[in-house]
């Protein structure tokens, strides 16, 4: 299968496809972290018409869609002014809603997009907005922790956990505050990619 893995630079969920034969790719406007050639640097849209099978969407942009987030539509955070907030609303719906539909715009038929859960104003936004399929826990594929991921799901089976582990730290809640801390709380668990890539591989 030709595999495209949006919004990802640390090259997590490529090379768990890549490991068992998939001809996977990743985009996201940084360098590939572990220095792969097999990366796109850009808007993840730019590079939806190369003939993909799969559609995976592992980081989008959040911060403006996400009900932890939807106090800051009423009072900006500081630095920020409230039409710079609703604009970044419409900007991250907008990339939702032409990732969710490249069924219907480029003939990508399987498609996966990894997002917290929404507030109304950004599912008013989205363009055939559903419901996410399912959520699941780094603690149902080996990982000793807590931390909610929602998929949504489009021609692909929901995800069924491979190794149930003992321990539930909240270690991406209780980060410290710094300068790389927004890139550790979106870095993906490898056994959740291990599972996607060996139950959604194989379709």
């Amino acid at each position: 299968m030709r595999i495209l893995v949006g919004c990802e630079y640390s090259g997590i969920v490529r090379r768990a496809f890549a490991a068992i034969g998939h001809d996977a790719w990743s985009c996201d406007f940084l360098p590939a972290e572990d220095g792969s050639n097999k990366h796109f640097i850009g808007d993840v849209r730019n590079y939806l018409d190369l003939n993909w099978d799969l559609l995976a969407v592992m980081h989008p942009p959040c911060t403006r869609l996400c009900n932890s987030g939807v106090r800051w539509l009423s009072a900006p955070p500081k630095g920020k002014t409230l039409p710079q907030i609703w604009r970044e609303l419409d900007e991250a719906a907008e990339l939702f809603s032409d990732l969710w539909n490249v069924d219907e715009t480029h003939g990508i038929s399987r498609v996966c997009i990894e997002n917290p859960v929404m507030h109304k104003h950004a599912k008013a936004r989205i363009k055939n907005y559903c419901d996410f399929s399912q959520s699941v826990q780094p603690w149902q594929f080996g990982h000793g922790e807590c931390k909610r991921t929602c998929f949504w799901l489009k021609n692909l089976p929901l995800l069924t956990p491979t190794d149930v582990v003992d321990g539930r730290e909240h270690r991406v809640h209780r980060m410290s505050p710094g300068p790389n801390r927004w890139k550790e709380r979106s870095r993906f668990y490898p056994g959740i990619a291990q599972a996607m890539a060996a139950q959604w591989g194989c379709l």
